[in-house]
């Protein structure tokens, strides 16, 4: 049996989501399939393996990249080895090195680029900020935000969908890690929710539900194109995201000045305001705050040395008390009263 059939019989059974099957099947295609799709299973040796992570390394490619790769490689031997076609895994060999790659030193923005950035977005997109950087949201539940997510005190905003791109279509789904989550809302942030959605009326927006074929619902979003259409987060991060933040003076913006580093920003603050990792987590989305931990001991922050106690602590807001944050989230994060 060849590589490349064994590769797809294995892509086939798995229970992926349709946006991560699309990416798992993306990379076979490009950095797999062209070097072992052609060799039979048996005949492919623990060499093959570290020769391909040696030939995505001179091009340049991330090791956290290649990590993932290699992940996916080793996943598919097991069939093979279950069925009896060959007796190892040569991704497991001693003489194979895997790829183990680092979560790249998130450095949080400072208070004024996420000012001038706001300033910069226009007045149709700049509630964005307040929900990235006072919410934590990830761009696709910014995008999928409707006013009716906040609950009747004004204190809470329930995250419970997201605006996703499968097989080239929009589709609304769940968020990350099929998550429904609370995020605590501040004063501010609900009347910059409020004074938005009286400037700009709602959108009733139709997509199917997490897939292209599934079941059709509406939502009344908060944000739209000028067009009237549900923003498409490319286009959205080519024409509108990157030339605000060069005109807020990032004259070439990375990976590191994408909207997640609202996140990052939001995360700092209930940091400096001490909230456990495992809280933190929770209000983030994550789906295991030993991954919070790991992306949080990158944060260039001064309270970093005090993380470890606290991961084993639950807050008093997953005791059933309110932790409000907001007052920290409002003491640093000025600026953004509604206009």
């Amino acid at each position: 049996m060849l590589f490349r059939k064994l590769g797809e019989d294995w892509l086939n059974s798995r229970t992926f989501d349709d946006s991560s099957r699309e990416g798992t099947e993306f990379r076979l295609k490009l950095r797999v399939l062209p070097y072992l799709g052609d060799k039979e299973i048996r005949a492919i040796l623990p060499s093959h393996i570290q020769e391909r992570d040696r030939e995505l390394q001179k091009k340049g490619l991330a090791e956290t990249y290649r990590r993932t790769i290699f992940a996916n490689i080793s996943a598919i031997f097991p069939a093979a080895i279950d069925d009896e076609r060959i007796t190892k895994n040569p991704c497991n060999a001693k003489s194979v090195t895997k790829p183990q790659g680092e979560y790249p030193k998130v450095v949080p923005w400072p208070e004024e680029q996420v000012h001038a950035a706001r300033a910069k977005l226009g007045e149709r997109y700049r509630v964005m900020i307040d929900a990235g950087a006072g919410c934590g949201l990830r761009q696709g539940e910014v995008f999928g935000l409707s006013p009716t997510d906040v609950t009747k005190d004004g204190q809470t905003l329930r995250v419970e969908r997201q605006i996703k791109i499968v097989r080239g279509r929009l589709v609304f789904a769940l968020s990350k890690h099929r998550k429904v989550r609370e995020v605590p809302l501040s004063a501010t942030g609900n009347a910059s929710i409020k004074a938005y959605s009286e400037k700009f009326e709602l959108l009733p927006v139709t997509l199917p539900w997490e897939e292209p074929d599934g079941k059709l619902v509406t939502v009344n979003l908060l944000l739209y194109t000028r067009e009237r259409k549900p923003i498409y987060r490319h286009s959205f991060n080519h024409h509108v995201w990157k030339p605000a933040l060069r005109e807020a003076g990032v004259k070439d913006p990375k990976w590191a000045d994408g909207f997640h580093a609202l996140r990052h920003f939001f995360a700092s603050l209930l940091l400096d305001d001490g909230i456990s990792i495992r809280a933190l987590a929770e209000f983030l989305g994550h789906a295991d705050p030993a991954f919070t931990l790991r992306v949080c001991t990158h944060l260039s922050h001064p309270v970093m040395s005090a993380l470890v106690v606290p991961l084993i602590v639950y807050s008093a807001a997953l005791r059933g008390k309110r932790l409000d944050h907001t007052a920290g989230v409002t003491r640093h994060w000025r600026g953004h009263e509604p206009a």
